[in-house]
């Protein structure tokens, strides 16, 4: 047979991926300008940037000046539509790594060697609010996840909660219509704190379960890096013999789950609302990568109607204690992007994109979303070519018959844009099963055509009334002020009325009686919640947090001139042995005269506040101590901090400025102070004690036995 140059090879490209898979590939698309003359965009240098070409010095500006055309050209449209939903996300990329094979369950490569690192890239967004929107807003939020296999892009396409609002796909639009800012005015940005929103909820029972949720703490995590994840859907698992099991997907943080309080959420919006994302982006910059461990639940197909609820309804979860989660790997992620609009905001993730032994069910909000996710994408990025995107290109190699459209970035070669043919030797052409070609799960279908819903999605409110009861006190107690203040700004009192009445009296009866006291709704007599017998305590906060660590918590120093520096550093140095993050803060951002020498400052009390820290320590030093007790923002962040549960510690003269801010309920006659509220303390003779006893409080996180209700912050 003649070469020909058009010719493809006789054999498939080999496939394999490394951790470095993907950053390989991507350096071909990177560019860094530094020492290059500038251009316009046909590579021509540029003399001036700064003046347009004009007819003399004060004349018109003529048409001819193609450098400004080409300028104006572009910034005029380099924007692209943001997302309806998740418009605002943050991104990184790492890898993913399978602790051991999991063949019996499913052939998916990425799952079979744990040798293999497969490169990811996440993105976490907030659902509601748009590309402006602050960080800390009561939201879920999306966990996606993009595993650039060797048998193509995988797309774990997820949320921070298990369950989702609505169970058939033909629903969304008008969920999403009735949550984002309402149409006559655009208001509110961000929040679900609005008539339009509840009145669809308190309408459409099957959102119970999800509301729950969201009024929860939940909905307001501290850092994207302390945040589970969910595939929210059942899917299947279909391993090498062609059996198939069910399977729900779970990302549990190595750090543990925290959230924030809701007073603080509202604070920091307005301090740095770009809060999560700056969190995630310098604890990738400082080595102290997220980690997040894959867990699985696995249901095999005899025992799909085994449950008193639905396997296909997205609206419910497997409890644990019925199917324990089993963890399969680990990803870490390890790298921050180069450049946000071509990596963060152009990545396209769709539930379609799977693999080879992972495959789909019948629930019908993901068989609308397999639908939804491709379309979006033709709009926000331009066309069909999408996938070329460097960020969306998989490692795998790409052959087939799709030609040409906006935005084509490959030069085919050959007369042969179909198949079969002859004159391309019948290339490129599907893979049989066996040499890696997808095959759908052969599940026998035989049904009428219908609209409608199985009874089995029926119950809408036992497992919200599981999530209730599985709430520690003062989680509950959480959930009671979200729902208050949520439904507190709605105007309609109708709407009012019957979330309470219809709705969360369905839930539990207590829950609707001390929502109502807050919103001025008569509360129910009579109860019409279902008899709850088990406990799902997966679903709180707390259940998730860790105790034994305090690596990367942030923990605040206040300080003045005349601080104790050598006390300060040998508490700075235990704490950032222990894996914790420390900053100065003081009245203003100039170095501080210590007893021993100067101290740096990291922030000033202007450039920062309470509510962007894990804990406050309070260094002793009389001059210092002086100072401090003579400036309000020093006490106002003791009990704000105070306030909202986190651990103070204070040294020597360091306890007097606690005893000035007075904090409710908090007896400091002792030497120790009162570790059982998380406020620890020393007269400065006991150092090593002190900061093993605020360590420990710091790794409790919060501290919720306070008195509440007294606090002046």
């Amino acid at each position: 047979m003649t070469d020909h140059p058009n010719r493809p090879p006789a054999s498939p490209e080999p496939r394999g991926v490394s951790e470095q898979s993907k950053q390989e590939q991507l350096s071909e698309s990177r560019k860094d300008s530094r020492g290059q003359y500038l251009t316009t965009n046909q590579g021509l240098r540029v003399s001036d940037t700064d003046n347009s070409l004009t007819a003399g010095l004060r004349g018109p500006t003529l048409l001819e000046d193609f450098h400004l055309r080409e300028k104006m050209m572009h910034f005029d449209h380099e924007r692209i539509p943001e997302r309806v939903v998740h418009a605002r996300g943050s991104g990184a990329y790492g890898y993913f790594q399978v602790y051991e094979p999991l063949t019996e369950l499913t052939r998916a490569r990425v799952f079979q060697d744990p040798s293999v690192k497969t490169p990811v890239f996440v993105r976490f967004s907030t659902v509601a609010g748009f590309r402006g929107s602050a960080d800390t807003v009561r939201d879920v939020r999306g966990f996606s996840v993009k595993f650039y296999t060797e048998e193509g892009n995988w797309d774990l396409v997820g949320n921070n909660m298990p369950v989702f609002f609505i169970q058939d796909a033909v629903k969304f639009p008008d969920l999403v219509h009735a949550v984002k800012p309402e149409p006559h005015h655009q208001m509110p940005q961000a929040s679900a704190a609005h008539d339009t929103f509840w009145d669809f909820i308190s309408l459409m029972p099957e959102t119970a379960h999800n509301v729950m949720w969201v009024l929860s703490d939940r909905a307001l995590p501290r850092s994207y890096r302390m945040m589970e994840g969910f595939g929210v859907h059942t899917f299947r698992f279909v391993n090498a013999e062609g059996k198939a099991r069910f399977v729900k997907f779970h990302w549990r943080p190595v750090l543990g789950t925290a959230s924030l309080v809701w007073d603080e959420a509202q604070k920091i919006a307005g301090k740095d609302p770009d809060f999560n994302r700056r969190d995630l982006w310098e604890a990738i910059e400082k080595g102290d990568f997220p980690e997040y461990e894959l867990g699985v639940q696995i249901v095999e197909e005899e025992d799909e109607h085994r449950f008193d609820f639905d396997l296909l309804d997205a609206t419910k979860i497997i409890p644990e204690n019925e199917v324990p989660v089993r963890i399969v790997g680990k990803m870490t992620l390890n790298r921050n992007p180069d450049n946000f609009f071509a990596e963060t905001e152009q990545v396209a993730f769709h539930p379609g994109h799977v693999v080879p032994g992972i495959d789909f069910t019948n629930d019908p909000l993901l068989q609308g979303r397999l639908f939804s996710y491709l379309d979006t994408q033709l709009i926000r990025l331009g066309g069909p070519n999408f996938a070329q995107l460097p960020i969306n290109r998989p490692v795998a190699p790409v052959h087939n018959n799709q030609r040409e459209g906006y935005g084509q970035q490959t030069i085919h070669r050959g007369r042969v844009s179909y198949f079969p043919n002859s004159l391309g030797d019948g290339t490129p052409r599907p893979a049989p099963e066996a040499e890696g070609g997808y095959v759908h799960y052969a599940e026998r279908v035989a049904a009428h055509k219908i609209r409608g819903r199985s009874p089995s999605f029926a119950d809408h409110f036992t497992q919200p009334a599981m999530f209730w009861h599985s709430l520690t006190p003062p989680e509950q107690d959480h959930l009671v002020e979200a729902a208050q203040f949520e439904l507190g700004k709605v105007e309609v009192f109708a709407i009012r009325e019957r979330m309470v009445h219809e709705y969360l009296n369905r839930i539990d009866h207590s829950l609707a009686v001390r929502v109502a006291e807050g919103i001025g709704v008569e509360p129910p007599t009579e109860d019409a919640s279902p008899a709850v017998t088990g406990r799902v305590p997966e679903v709180g906060v707390e259940a998730r947090k860790r105790t034994d660590s305090i690596r990367t918590r942030k923990v605040a120093v206040l300080a003045a001139d005349g601080v104790d520096d050598a006390g300060l550093s040998a508490v700075r140095q235990a704490l950032t042995d222990a894996g914790a993050t420390v900053e100065v803060i003081s009245r203003f951002q100039k170095p501080l005269q210590g007893e021993g020498g100067e101290v740096k400052v990291d922030k000033s009390f202007m450039t920062t506040a309470s509510v962007m820290y894990d804990a406050v320590f309070v260094p002793g030093g009389p001059a210092s101590i002086d100072a401090l007790k003579g400036q309000g923002d020093a006490l106002h962040f003791l009990n704000e901090s105070f306030k909202h549960g986190k651990a103070i510690g204070a040294a020597g003269e360091g306890v007097a400025l606690l005893r000035a801010a007075d904090l409710a309920g908090v007896d400091l006659s002792g030497p120790q102070g009162q570790p059982d509220l998380g406020v620890v303390t020393s007269d400065g003779a006991e150092l090593v004690n002190l900061t093993q006893g605020f360590i420990a409080a710091v790794a409790q996180h919060r501290f919720w036995n306070r008195p509440k209700g007294q606090v002046p912050a």
